[in-house]
């Protein structure tokens, strides 16, 4: 006899069932007081098909990308979604099945051909997804929808329509870029991405994308690596989220995650697997972090080591009394689900934890790398976000990011990483997503402004899910904006001002 045991969020099953995008933008019910300066829209991506005719999509990061809108004038508030039309959702829908392999599913080929056709298809390479449910990101004045592979999409941030697809890898030398980008005030646009090169031969290229410049030509168009990372291992690439950006250096932490390349370039042609199934680590290797002159494009051949950790995102880089100093939101092991519960119980372990992070300390050209990890001995802190148009790449004081419980997320959290002091916000069978920071036009300290959040709400109350305004300061509720429909998980986004 069998018995499950339930998720002590039950209701978190909300976050993953499949909806329907809207003809028309809906308006919302308010309650509280908007601010009478936040004006603009809050885009947000996640995946919104989670099954298509007879066929699931099997992990989180495979379901069917979703674009949100939040539109916020003068007090009200409406909201808008649509499904990108990818040619991975295009085809989904056309054929009624899984036609693109995804991270976590394999698309079997056509059932409906013949055996010798179906035979040929396996040998016809690997065909990458454009599925864009990541992230979203400004170039110019244009906005693209993204994924980590080679493909990125460039939609209308206004109506929500799917313009056109780009191939990063036709413009630079990448197969690939991260959905994490840093963006400049002045709208340069930095980014990382795997690069394989001749003889197998691996490197991590940080491209560079200009601002929009006179002749008002498309600043993709002029994309160009600008220093390149050296792999540690020739068949095997770590994976790459995200990485560090400060005025003067760029910085690559490169971690025990691999991609094994023999196996992923065979997977689809021999033995049928997707993205997840070539992925491996390597414990021995550690983790090694790289550092290159920003201003000069230039690598600095020193390796810093130290025992392995993982990460997803970087909080924030900076140049602080000669110090380079590296936010980062690590974990250790690799089993993903109890990764944030190592992290809850680090508090108990902390001056050992420092102690093993100071080991790094190496002292270059009169520099000193420091990684810190001030940050994650309190409570499991993920999806991070700081006041990033003021504060990215310099010195700063306050982080917010999602509090997770079992990999779920149902808190939202704010740290000094001074003091140590935490604020947070929760409500029981409310799941968040990650906090979006908007400051005040007339800011005079780091925190003045507000923290959005989509929040789902399946159990707690008449409507299911929400737009949550919070004051940055202490985490209060300012107002929230309510919808009567659910609205499955989201990644990323950003807040476009009006």
């Amino acid at each position: 006899m069998s018995s499950q045991v339930e998720h002590p969020a039950g209701g978190y099953k909300k976050l993953f069932e499949t909806v329907e995008e809207l003809a028309t933008p809906i308006t919302t019910h308010v309650t509280g007081r908007i601010p009478v300066w936040l004006r603009g829209s809050l885009l947000r991506c996640g995946p919104g098909l989670f099954e298509v005719g007879s066929e699931q999509f099997y992990h989180l990061f495979d379901g069917q990308a979703l674009l949100h809108k939040f539109e916020i004038k003068e007090g009200h508030v409406t909201y808008y979604r649509r499904f990108i039309r990818t040619d991975a959702y295009v085809r989904a829908m056309t054929e009624k099945r899984v036609v693109i392999t995804e991270f976590g599913t394999y698309a079997y080929p056509d059932p409906c051909k013949n055996i010798f056709s179906r035979f040929f298809t396996y040998f016809q390479g690997v065909e990458v997804t454009d599925n864009a449910l990541v992230n979203v990101y400004p170039v110019g004045e244009d906005f693209y929808a993204c994924t980590e592979t080679n493909f990125i999409t460039k939609i209308n941030p206004d109506n929500l329509e799917t313009l056109k697809k780009v191939d990063i890898s036709k413009i630079v030398s990448v197969n690939g870029v991260t959905a994490h980008p840093h963006i400049e005030n002045d709208g340069t646009v930095y980014n990382i991405g795997n690069c394989f090169g001749k003889n197998f031969s691996l490197a991590y290229n940080i491209v560079r994308i200009p601002p929009l410049q006179a002749d008002k030509k498309d600043p993709m168009t002029k994309c160009e690596v600008v220093v390149q990372f050296p792999c540690s291992d020739r068949f095997k690439p770590s994976y790459v989220h995200s990485f560090g950006l400060t005025p003067n250096y760029i910085v690559f932490v490169e971690t025990p995650v691999k991609i094994n390349l023999l196996k992923f370039l065979s997977s689809w042609s021999l033995w049928g697997a997707n993205y997840m199934d070539c992925f491996e680590s390597n414990e021995s290797m550690g983790v090694w972090m790289h550092v290159a002159d920003k201003k000069k494009g230039k690598y600095l051949n020193i390796k810093y080591r130290t025992s392995p950790f993982n990460l997803f995102h970087h909080i924030n880089t900076y140049e602080e009394n000669g110090f380079l100093i590296v936010d980062l939101c690590t974990w250790k092991g690799y089993e993903f689900v109890y990764n944030y519960l190592y992290l809850a119980n680090l508090r108990d372990n902390w001056e050992e934890w420092r102690h093993e992070m100071e080991l790094m300390v190496q002292v270059v050209n009169k520099k000193v790398l420091q990684f810190t990890n001030l940050l994650f001995c309190f409570i499991a802190f993920e999806f991070p976000q700081i006041n990033y148009t003021k504060y990215s790449g310099k010195p700063y004081t306050f982080a917010y990011g999602l509090g997770l419980n079992h990999f779920v997320p149902d808190r939202l959290c704010k740290m000094n990483i001074k003091t140590r002091e935490t604020w947070v916000w929760q409500e029981p069978d409310a799941y968040p997503s990650e906090p979006i920071f908007v400051s005040q036009p007339d800011a005079l300290e780091e925190d003045d402004g507000v923290v959005l959040s989509i929040v789902i709400s399946p159990g707690n109350g008449p409507k299911p899910a929400y737009l949550l305004i919070l004051s940055a300061k202490d985490m209060s509720e300012v107002a929230r904006a309510e919808v009567d429909i659910n609205i499955p998980v989201t990644f990323h986004g950003l807040f476009k001002k009006a």
